[in-house]
């Protein structure tokens, strides 16, 4: 069965609970002080329980107007309650139990398994502010529109296994450009902030290493990706289409594209022009001074 995940929230490392906290929206903390003190930088606003204070305060208000009773027959407990609505949120969408014939319980998908979805989850830096640490209990990711909270759960943990405690989402609509302006293309997108129950630390930016670190790193790039390679598959895909139609082009290898190369290439050869004109010029005096001397005797 699919794990419940929002019933990990109970068993989060301390770390991970005061990152979810430290991540809530600030209209949402802004209600909360109104009943609720303040939480200091680096604790946590749940309950032992692992209650969230919205959840809290959904109990309270079933509990008030009965809604407990009519639902499950009696007044539970807060973690008794908690428990059934994490059962009721990890279930399978899309499929459910029935009985056959011989009296047994299987589960029947209700519709059609789609496979290979056509979305694009691109991860980004999460967003921190100057002197204040990265937080690894954190992943933002930049996802279609049309993609909910739902969905970014599913694909998440059965693409890579990646287990979520919440998702927030907020959308950028790009700006309209001034008719007078030259058109500059943006694009409108919506941003995931998904919290995480296993810590996830953004691979370092090259531009902040050291020397010795940045050559590790571009080897590794190398090794595994062979970016070099690309590129000078592209150089000569470029020429080739760019040149080929010409007489006499033959591809000499990547040092024909080095600007080093080019530049060295234009100076040897104004050097030779330079020597050219220099022994055409001795040349010239020679046979003058010859003539002169003819013309004498």
């Amino acid at each position: 069965m699919f794990p419940s995940l929002r019933a990990l929230a109970s068993a989060l490392p301390e770390a991970a609970a005061a990152a979810r906290t430290a991540s809530t929206p600030r209209a949402v903390r802004l209600r909360r002080l109104r009943k609720r003190p303040a939480v200091q930088p680096g604790e946590t606003d749940a309950t032992p329980e692992g209650v969230t204070p919205t959840e809290a305060d959904h109990y309270q208000r079933q509990l008030a107007t009965g809604g407990l009773l009519e639902r499950y027959g009696e007044d539970i407990s807060e973690k008794e309650w908690l428990d059934r609505l994490n059962e009721r949120r990890s279930r399978i969408r899309g499929v459910r139990e029935i009985t056959n014939h011989a009296g047994e319980k299987e589960s029947v998908v209700v519709g059609q398994k789609v496979y290979l979805p056509n979305i694009v989850f691109r991860l980004v830096r999460n967003y921190t502010p100057p002197g204040q640490p990265y937080n690894p209990y954190e992943a933002t990711f930049r996802i279609p529109q049309s993609v909910t909270k739902t969905d970014v759960r599913s694909y998440l943990w059965s693409v890579y296994g990646v287990k979520t405690t919440y998702i927030r989402t907020d959308n950028y609509l790009s700006p309209i450009p001034a008719p007078h302006r030259t058109k500059q293309v943006f694009k409108t997108y919506k941003r995931a902030v998904v919290g995480l129950v296993d810590p996830f630390y953004y691979p370092l930016n090259m531009d902040t290493m050291s020397g010795e670190e940045k050559e590790q790193r571009q080897t590794w790039f190398e090794e595994n990706f062979r970016l070099n390679d690309r590129d000078e598959k592209r150089k000569h895909a470029f020429l080739k289409t760019s040149r080929a139609p010409s007489d006499g082009f033959k591809w000499r290898g990547p040092a024909t594209v080095k600007r080093s190369n080019i530049l060295k290439r234009i100076a040897e050869q104004r050097a030779a022009r330079e020597e050219y004109l220099a022994e055409t010029k001795e040349a010239i005096q020679k046979a003058r001074v010859q003539d002169v001397a003819e013309s004498a005797q």
